[in-house]
């Protein structure tokens, strides 16, 4: 068992920055990838983010240039820094961590707010 507490969502004006942090409890199985999903009303849940245990990263299209994500493996933490934002990002923003052992699990974060609004 997993658990995913995020941090950091808020309201924020268009073109600016904000941080999201989503910290993990120890696992009794490698952590094969933790990403960030993204959930705006009306809408189906998205990926936008991925980050590997060996550090590769993959970006959905519509953040590339804007957001970055990177882990802080000490602290079991990994974190999307999100610039340049637009009223679209304005979604709720989940934290997800793959595993693979003992069988492929998703686990997930509560999720936090995020509004661009002027």
């Amino acid at each position: 068992q997993v658990q995913l507490v995020e941090s950091g969502g808020g309201l924020v004006q268009p073109g600016g920055s904000l941080g999201l942090s989503c910290a993990a409890s120890r696992s009794a199985f490698p952590i094969i990838a933790m990403r960030w999903y993204r959930q705006a009303p009306g809408k189906e849940r998205e990926l936008v983010a991925t980050i590997t245990s060996g550090g590769s990263t993959n970006y959905a299209d519509s953040v590339k240039g804007r957001f970055t994500i990177s882990r802080d493996n000490a602290k079991n933490t990994v974190y999307l820094q999100m610039n340049s934002l637009k009223p679209e990002d304005t979604a709720v923003y989940y934290c997800n961590a793959l595993i693979t052992q003992p069988q492929l699990t998703n686990y997930w974060g509560q999720g936090t707010q995020v509004t661009v609004s002027s």
